[in-house]
């Protein structure tokens, strides 16, 4: 694990590479979509609309600003999905970058990671132009900055379950079906869509075991509460991000080797 640190430390123009391929993955994400970007935002604006009626029309969820509350889950929730779920196949795919060139396979995956980033930053921008200048009296506290080591876990948790699940791929290829269930799972033990009172009272203590909760809490209790993040929870989803990482690398390391004559 720490020689393929050193493999991708090691060199020149890094961040300019990664820059590079972020553009380039994403470009190749939204090529010839008239919308561009903006499909980024479709998706989580459309599942806004549908749990709205679900939840606060028909149920009457009575959550205190549901579009936001949901807006912000929903982003951070369809970027790990979509980095994780996206890169199951990435050793097949992109076997000729690392398999012709002397690209490191990391590289390959922080490309991936970086595109998504470009378009979680978007949906961030769209729902704080949401929630500044459309949800009256909601304004924005220091504790914003908080909002930092939440999405850098995030990153860290989905390129974990990325280089777990592709290499599993390796020689497992149902590991995609597999995963298509553990997250549509994980989508509703999650405090998504609803009050976090009602989701720790039905489910004690599952705010620390499922990784992706104390990310939503946290951002949440910072973006829309303007609170510091619970510490504990916090803490825990960074040993769990750093752990996932650490077994993701180690799979690389054993499985990602032989990736090309395998797939």
């Amino acid at each position: 694990m720490i020689s393929i640190l050193k493999n991708w430390v090691r060199g020149s123009n890094k961040l300019e590479r990664f820059w590079l391929l972020s553009k380039i993955e994403y470009k190749l994400r939204y090529y010839e979509n008239k919308l561009g970007l903006v499909w980024a935002l479709i998706k989580p604006l459309s599942e806004i609309f549908i749990y709205y009626i679900a939840f606060e029309v028909i149920m009457k969820a009575g959550i205190p600003h549901f579009v936001s509350y949901l807006f912000i889950a929903l982003v951070l929730w369809n970027f790990f999905v979509e980095s994780s779920l996206g890169t199951i196949q990435i050793l097949a795919t992109k076997k000729y970058l690392y398999e012709y060139t002397n690209m490191n396979k990391i590289e390959i995956y922080l490309s991936v990671i970086g595109s998504n980033l470009i378009g979680l930053f978007f949906n961030i921008l769209m729902f704080f132009v949401y929630y500044i200048f459309i949800e009256k009296g909601m304004y924005v506290s220091w504790h914003i900055i908080f909002l930092i080591p939440i999405v850098l876990n995030l990153v860290i948790l989905s390129l974990g379950f990325s280089l777990i699940l592709s290499n599993l791929y390796i020689i497992a290829k149902d590991i995609q079906q597999i995963w298509l269930i553990i997250i549509g799972l994980g989508f509703w033990i999650s405090p998504i869509l609803y009050k976090l009172d009602t989701f720790r009272a039905a489910l004690p203590g599952l705010e620390y075991i499922n990784p992706i909760s104390n990310i939503i809490i946290n951002a949440r209790n910072v973006v829309l509460y303007n609170h510091v993040p619970e510490w504990g929870l916090l803490f825990w989803g960074l040993i769990y991000s750093v752990f996932f990482l650490l077994i993701g690398l180690y799979l690389l390391n054993r499985l990602g080797s032989k990736a090309a004559e395998k797939l």
